[in-house]
């Protein structure tokens, strides 16, 4: 995306530029994005840019449990477009293979 002034973006734009980031994060034990792996369930951007996202883990066992959810935080909030981030954890509905994308099940060799 070309360069905008905050004032010329809209909720979308700062939406896409969050999954972006998303994407650069993984799972330290799967080598999928935890975008693609299907662990983010909802990306709010709200007027103010200030993000909130709900994601959950593959298990509440997950040894990133306690990292990961804040890396996200950190990753989003760190974007010169967001004003705040949030991230909530959520176990329901609990995560299952069929949260992936092709592309995730592709790469663990799913399909």
């Amino acid at each position: 995306m070309e360069k905008k002034e905050l004032k010329d973006l809209s909720k979308k734009d700062v939406e896409n530029q969050v999954i972006d980031v998303l994407k650069t994060i993984y799972d330290p034990e799967i080598p999928v994005n935890i975008y693609d792996l299907g662990l983010i369930y909802f990306v709010h951007v709200d007027d103010e840019f200030n993000v909130r996202i709900e994601m959950t883990l593959t298990s509440p066992n997950c040894p990133v449990a306690e990292s990961l959810p804040n890396e996200v935080e950190a990753k989003v909030g760190g974007l010169w477009s967001v004003k705040t981030s949030k991230v909530e954890i959520v176990w329901d509905p609990p995560w299952g293979k069929e949260m992936m994308s092709e592309e995730a099940m592709l790469e663990l060799g799913f399909m």
